[in-house]
């Protein structure tokens, strides 16, 4: 149960209909896989071509899905015809992202009415559970009267 209250009653459709017109998510072929007030969580397949050179998830890939979990967690909070913008965010790297699916989960710690402070978790994930690999710290700004 969330903690807290969408400002916009359609928040959901909102967010799905955002994700479906991001070229990049597409290409790099990660999907929301949950969505509530201050909450999201995106899944991505892991595929040698999303893996750097020593067989490991690119970083690029895990900060990535790291920034769309706290953008949407902090998306899911703000007024109708708004928007969220990345203005701050510093990760932590903290293990090899090994295994069949990478899972990022982002979620507000503290919404405002410009900025909204998240943090996001990264897991790589395999038969036999999750393994956190990154977390992140990260600022989102409300861009209010500009449609997503």
């Amino acid at each position: 149960m969330s903690r807290f209250t969408p400002r916009d009653p359609d928040f959901e459709a909102k967010i799905r209909e955002s994700v479906t017109r991001q070229g990049f998510a597409a290409h790099l072929g990660y999907e929301l896989t949950r969505i509530e007030p201050g909450m999201t969580e995106f899944t991505c397949p892991l595929r040698p071509e999303l893996m750097q050179q020593h067989g490991f998830a690119h970083g690029g890939l895990v900060s990535t899905l790291a920034d769309a979990a706290a953008a949407y967690a902090a998306f899911s909070l703000m007024p109708p015809n708004s928007a969220p913008l990345t203005v701050e965010m510093k990760i932590n790297l903290m293990a090899p992202g090994q295994g069949d699916a990478l899972v990022a989960r982002g979620v507000v710690l503290k919404p405002g009415r410009t900025l909204t402070v998240c943090e996001a978790k990264v897991y790589a994930t395999r038969q036999l559970g999750e393994t956190l690999i990154a977390t992140a710290l990260v600022t989102m700004m409300c861009m209010e009267g500009r449609q997503d």
